[in-house]
């Protein structure tokens, strides 16, 4: 069957939907990328990024200087609607599709019959039913006119651009026809393999993938937190235990943190409480892990204290969730400096060598953190670290000196 896909709408211009639209628009797609924050859409029809991510700003550029990408705040006609915006949880760790609601009632009314509309964003399973029940309540002529899809990313910040490219694509629609009208799209920019398949297993494949990133990094948490009791170097345990050929360990953090890995794997525990008791345990693993920093770093504070008889000055070296990004999301590092500006025994200095400002807070940096602290506590191993030299009273909770 012949598919028509010469224009595209993208709601939401953040982590992915922005390099997802540039890359539509390179390969031959005219593009328009749709976002609610005026300030985006300005940046962006500049030929600008809002968000730190290497190729970017150069395919950016490109595509809008040659019209094949333009930004705005409304919707329009097109052939494709894709939907990239947040998922977060609430407060009870409950999944919020109130984002992907909110940009399926926005395009419903520019619906024609043929088109192709695609949630890329993390969901819950039965996401991709709920909004195909919303489209046909709303516009019940188009039932079994259009094509629905589910397609997750799987890419990983800092190497987006070519992780679209190259990665293979799980791609799912609600019928047979959508996951062939979908697959063919991703055709038109994606290299790697599609695998096809509907819409509620690629909803639960990248839960599922996310969620044993998570199990095993709870693992390596665990360990850390059972060799700092027994004075055993975790970084030198694991290097060890992983020379044995079928044992891969992965490296304990000062927790896990991102859009995707922290927040995930609730979506499964969500819908299956009784069944997810795994998964459930390793969210609260490596949140406590944060937790168990945050006390660890207030022990030695009250410690210098009382050996120095004055506060310390403490370096928090950064507060993205990963190395070398700007990515605060759902950050450890970040939980982990906000609840120790309460903590009024020390003098704390904020270090994130990947963004401007913070909260209101200023940041210091990295090299003059580095001088000035008593204490250095290492929460990120962004790149700028690793070649500091190792200096009294440091604590290392992201393997920098491993």
């Amino acid at each position: 069957m012949r598919y028509c896909f010469e224009n595209a709408v993208m709601l939401g211009l953040g982590y992915i939907g922005l390099p997802t639209a540039a890359l539509m628009a390179k390969n031959g797609i005219n593009v328009l990328g749709v976002d609610v924050n005026p300030a985006v859409v300005e940046t962006v029809n500049k030929g600008k990024i809002h968000i730190v991510e290497p190729e970017l700003g150069g395919l950016v550029k490109y595509v809008i200087e040659n019209q094949f990408l333009k930004a705005s705040t409304s919707v329009t006609r097109a052939d494709v609607f894709l939907i990239a915006v947040p998922t977060p949880f609430k407060e009870d760790q409950q999944p919020d599709i109130s984002y992907v609601e909110s940009a399926t009632r926005m395009i419903i009314p520019f619906l024609r019959e043929g088109n192709l509309f695609i949630i890329e964003s993390t969901s819950p399973i039965y996401t991709t039913e709920k909004m195909e029940n919303l489209i046909y309540e709303e516009r019940p002529e188009l039932k079994d006119k259009i094509n629905i899809a589910y397609c997750p990313e799987r890419v990983l910040p800092g190497n987006v651009i070519y992780e679209l490219e190259n990665n293979d694509r799980v791609i799912g629609g609600i019928n047979p026809e959508s996951t062939k009208a979908a697959s063919a799209f991703y055709r038109k920019f994606v290299k790697s393999e599609l695998h096809e398949t509907n819409a509620r297993t690629a909803e639960m494949c990248k839960l599922v993938e996310n969620s044993s990133r998570d199990v095993n990094i709870a693992f390596a948490n665990e360990l850390s937190l059972i060799c700092d009791e027994a004075e055993i170097n975790v970084w030198e345990l694991i290097q060890l235990a992983n020379k044995h050929p079928r044992v891969n360990i992965l490296q304990p953090g000062t927790g896990v943190g991102g859009h995707c890995i922290a927040v995930d794997p609730w979506f499964i525990v969500s819908n299956f409480p009784k069944q997810a008791k795994l998964i459930r345990s390793a969210r609260e693993i490596n949140n406590y892990k944060t937790l168990w920093v945050i006390e660890k770093i207030k022990t030695t504070v009250l410690k210098f204290q009382k050996e120095n008889k004055r506060q310390p000055v403490v370096a928090l070296m950064g507060l993205a969730f990963k190395p070398n990004i700007d990515d605060l999301r759902e950050s450890p590092a970040k939980i982990v400096a906000d609840s120790l500006l309460k903590f009024e025994e020390a003098e704390y200095l904020l270090v994130e060598p990947n963004i401007n400002k913070y909260n209101g807070t200023g940041l210091t940096n990295y090299i003059d953190a580095y001088e000035k602290a008593d204490i250095i506590v290492f929460l990120v191993a962004h790149k700028e670290f690793l070649d500091l030299e190792p200096k009294a009273g440091e604590l290392d909770f992201c393997g920098i000196r491993k």
